[in-house]
């Protein structure tokens, strides 16, 4: 069993007060995080270092629990336990992973899914996506680096992993003060791309090399319904990455695909895919800018059935949010005029800081400025792998509409 790595010890362990201006009951009521501005930072807790755990009191000093503090953070403090005093060593780990497998294994049959997802998992600001034998972290949060062993040990023994990985990049670990420097942590890395099955696709996941994880779990749900709109239909896939919405939709029985990224190396993965599913012959890729490509397939008078756009956050923050959302309107302003009468645009966002409402209202406003009328089929979110904390709206970020234009 690994030794805690609270630094300083259980007999040492800092208190960390909140102010009253502070949000208590929502903390008590399973609220995860305080913000540098309802703690009490004096000297003494701004010389914490990065990802100490500590007791937290309320203002009246009343115990709330165990928190992992980040002074250099906007989210000063994560709650980690009701008990200020628990031991966080591979055992308290393996709880919260036993926890969230027994939950993914009702869900899924093959070990293919998102494994932890972070505050909703019990395990702050930590992201772990399975790919078979091998699982790839994401510590996103200053106090999973400093626990990464007990943590990376209490998942070999709880899940039988032979590989597990470290993937360091992401605006997060920036926020919160972190390298950006990837690695193995169990096992050895894949010589190649991991073939993933999901849908009746197969996908090829660079493990190492690709963005984030190396696939995206979390549109499971949404590439099954637009592939069951696809079926015998001509499909364009926007910021394909390595093919979601079109290779399942293929598997499906679609007549044709269209993928276009700006990744070479994703595209190059999606062709892969193609090729090992048998459907090679009826997908093709265009590589460039997406805003650039959906403006030229308009000028070529390109008709699809189902339009699908995926783009990365353009609303990553609330100070972003106007130009976000101007950018979604662009994207449905350009896509919409691609898609043949009676046919089917999908739009995607996965930006926190956009609601489903705001998201919604510029989808709707650049399909109207392209001259078209849409009814709206159907909102889709994350998979059952990516639950949602209810205290915490970040948690929700993913949204697809589906419209019949």
């Amino acid at each position: 069993m690994t030794a805690p790595l609270d630094t300083p010890g259980l007999t040492d362990r800092p208190t960390v007060r909140l102010l009253p201006k502070a949000n208590a009951r929502a903390i008590r009521f399973g609220a995860p995080w305080v913000f540098a501005n309802e703690l009490v930072t004096d000297r003494r807790t701004r010389k914490l270092l990065p990802g100490t755990l500590a007791r937290l009191e309320d203002a009246d000093r009343q115990p709330m629990g165990l928190v992992a503090v980040n002074p250099n953070s906007k989210i000063i403090a994560r709650m980690l336990d009701d008990d200020g005093e628990a031991s966080v060593d591979q055992s308290w780990f393996a709880t919260r992973i036993e926890r969230a497998l027994h939950l993914r294994e009702t869900l899924f049959d093959a070990p293919y899914y998102r494994l932890i997802h972070a505050e909703a998992d019990g395990l702050p600001g930590v992201i772990i996506d399975r790919f078979g034998d091998t699982c790839v972290i994401q510590p996103n949060a200053a106090w999973a680096e400093v626990l990464i062993e007990p943590l990376c040990a209490a998942l070999v023994a709880v899940t039988g992993v032979r590989h597990v990985l470290k993937n360091a990049s992401g605006r997060t670990r920036t926020l919160e003060g972190l390298d950006d420097v990837s690695g193995v942590l169990h096992g050895e890395a894949p010589e190649g791309p991991v073939g993933v099955p999901m849908n009746g696709a197969i996908y090829m996941a660079d493990l190492t090399e690709g963005q984030k994880t190396g696939l995206f779990y979390d549109q499971r749900p949404n590439h099954a319904f637009a592939a069951g709109l696809a079926r015998g239909a001509r499909v364009l896939d926007v910021f394909a990455h390595v093919g979601g919405f079109s290779l399942a939709a293929l598997a499906s029985g679609a007549e044709s695909a269209l993928a276009v990224d700006a990744s070479a190396p994703a595209l190059a993965l999606a062709t892969e895919g193609a090729a090992r599913m048998g459907v090679a012959s009826s997908f093709e890729t265009r590589q460039g800018d997406a805003f650039d490509t959906l403006a030229a397939l308009g000028k070529e008078g390109a008709q699809f059935d189902v339009v699908i756009c995926d783009p990365p956050a353009f609303a990553p923050s609330r100070n972003a949010l106007d130009a976000g959302l101007r950018a979604y309107e662009r994207i449905a302003r350009l896509a919409a005029p691609l898609v043949a009468d009676g046919g089917f645009l999908v739009l995607c966002s996965c930006s926190h800081a956009a609601d489903i409402a705001q998201f919604r209202g510029a989808c709707v406003r650049g399909i109207g400025r392209a001259g078209r009328r849409a009814i709206l089929l159907h909102t889709g979110f994350a998979g059952p792998d990516h639950p949602q904390l209810p205290q915490l709206a970040e948690s929700g970020y993913l949204k697809s509409l589906f419209f019949r234009l």
